[in-house]
């Protein structure tokens, strides 16, 4: 996983770099608490651009890393998310509390108001 924290705007951005699934959902679930709780940003971007399959335990690394967020009065977006994962995303309903930032810095896109 590449790490970045732009002190500036107080952003931490997350590039997973491996498959999600059962096997390694729990070791980027602890680096990414680990850097949350380092850096204590304002906005979470998890990137995609390397991720092109995902299964239920993401899901739930990706919720986990939200309600963390929440608790810490930041807030979380997505960004370069392949099709394929972007139907996981869809028929888990996530897109209705994370939205998918087309770019950093971005318009939000799949966030219901």
């Amino acid at each position: 996983m590449k790490v970045t924290y732009n002190e500036k705007d107080k952003s931490l951005t997350l590039q997973i770099t491996e498959e999600i699934d059962h096997h390694y959902a729990e070791k980027i679930r602890t680096r990414a608490d680990f850097e949350i709780q380092k850096y204590i940003p304002k906005k979470l971007i998890l990137d995609f651009s390397k991720v092109n399959f995902m299964d239920s335990a993401g899901i739930g690394m990706i919720l986990g890393r939200y309600k963390m967020m929440t608790m810490f009065g930041g807030s979380m977006n997505m960004t370069n998310v392949a099709p394929n994962v972007k139907k996981v995303f869809e028929m888990s309903g996530i897109l209705k509390i994370i939205p998918i930032i087309e770019e950093v810095g971005g318009t939000e896109i799949g966030k219901c108001i």
